[in-house]
């Protein structure tokens, strides 16, 4: 999607002009826009480490992230586990609708705002308007698509190789929505993050952040991934895009009319 086409959305529809970008939101029209942006009922703002939402909680609403980064996390012991990273556009517990409580906890990345909706106005969606509660449920199998994809990388790659996927995946889901540089991510990422993305120990994230940096692929100073060669860091990270259902050969361009 070209920067000039999400910013448009995002000046019509401030709060959920990222939702479905690059994907089928071309599909919806300006009625439909106009419902989601309704939708919103209040937003919040959360710092960096807060919690949105805890493993357990009892939920009655649902958010979609506005601005900044969300993780998914589950906490074993003292060990807290990176399971899923959201972006803006991405509600972030949607699927808190149909289970009332998450088996995992909803944490910032730095400062975040969100905007919140709430379970009798998505009850409301489901009976109104079914095209819009269909792209809802697009939204958590995209969910469910990206998780899938993390256990691969997670069984296959060493950690290097790992993070490098990480930041290709984001880029391509920031590319997406129209808020993708071009030879940088830009993250509030810390080196316990990337070990916790990874299932290893800041230290051993440590190393693995020097390898690609040894290996003149990429270097990470302070969250922010820089590189002057995307493909040949999706190639180290045997990274391939089709499962987020952008561009490629499962892209969503058919049956939505």
């Amino acid at each position: 999607m070209s920067r000039g086409l999400n910013t448009s959305n995002n000046a019509l529809y401030p709060l959920t002009g990222d939702f479905l970008a690059g994907r089928l939101r071309k599909t919806l029209g300006a009625t439909d826009l106009q419902y989601i942006e309704s939708l919103v009922e209040t937003e919040t703002q959360l710092s960096d480490g807060e919690h949105l939402i805890r493993r357990g909680d009892l939920t009655n609403t649902s958010a979609i992230l506005v601005d900044g980064f969300m993780f998914r996390t589950i906490e074993t012991g003292d060990r807290r586990f990176i399971v899923g990273i959201h972006v803006p556009g991405d509600f972030v517990d949607l699927h808190g609708f149909a289970l009332k409580r998450l088996d995992h906890s909803l944490e910032s990345s730095g400062r975040t705002r969100l905007g919140l909706v709430s379970h009798e106005r998505l009850k409301d969606t489901m009976r109104d308007k079914p095209k819009i509660a269909r792209a809802l449920w697009l939204a958590t199998l995209l969910d469910a698509s990206i998780h899938r994809k993390w256990i691969q990388t997670l069984e296959q790659l060493d950690a290097p190789r790992r993070i490098a996927h990480i930041y290709c995946e984001l880029q391509t889901r920031l590319e997406l929505i129209g808020k993708a540089v071009p030879r940088a991510v830009r993250t509030p990422f810390t080196q316990l993050d990337l070990g916790d993305m990874c299932g290893v120990s800041a230290v051993h994230a440590n190393r693995a952040v020097s390898k690609l940096r040894e290996i003149e692929l990429a270097e990470i100073r302070r969250g922010t991934l820089y590189t002057n060669d995307w493909e040949a860091l999706k190639r180290y990270a045997s990274f391939e895009s089709s499962y987020l259902y952008g561009d490629g050969p499962l892209k969503l361009n058919e049956g939505w009319d």
